[in-house]
C-alpha cells in the first residue's frame, strides 16, 4: 500500500502545518513533512505527506495537477521508496579498497 505522496516545488515560507491543512482539504491527512537542511533549517523545497489511504493518496495526486501554492506550480506524485531514489546509497561515489 503506498499512501506517501511527494510534494516538490516549494516556497522555503510553506511549513509542515500549512501542508498538512492543504491537504486535509484534500482527504485524510495523516503526516506531513517539509525536508529542510541539517545546516540551514530552512526548506529543501519539498515535502512527502501520508494519507490515510492509496485511494485518497491516488485522489490528490490527480486533484493537485496544475495546482499552485504561493506561486509556485507544485509536482506531486508517489513517493518512492528510499532504495529507488536517485541519490539512494550515499554520495555517489563508489567505495574503494584499502590497498
Amino acid at each position: 500500500m503506498n499512501n506517501k505522496i511527494y510534494v516538490g516545488n516549494l516556497t522555503e515560507l510553506i511549513t509542515s502545518e500549512d501542508l498538512k491543512d492543504n491537504f486535509n482539504d484534500l482527504g485524510k491527512c495523516i503526516s506531513a513533512k517539509v525536508i529542510k537542511d541539517r545546516l540551514t533549517g530552512k526548506s529543501k523545497g519539498f515535502a512527502f505527506v501520508e494519507m490515510a489511504t492509496e485511494l485518497d493518496a491516488q485522489d490528490v495526486i490527480r486533484k493537485c495537477k496544475g495546482v499552485e501554492l504561493d506561486g509556485n506550480k507544485l509536482v506531486v506524485t508517489l513517493a518512492r521508496p528510499k532504495s529507488e531514489s536517485k541519490d539512494a546509497g550515499g554520495d555517489g561515489f563508489k567505495k574503494r579498497r584499502a590497498l
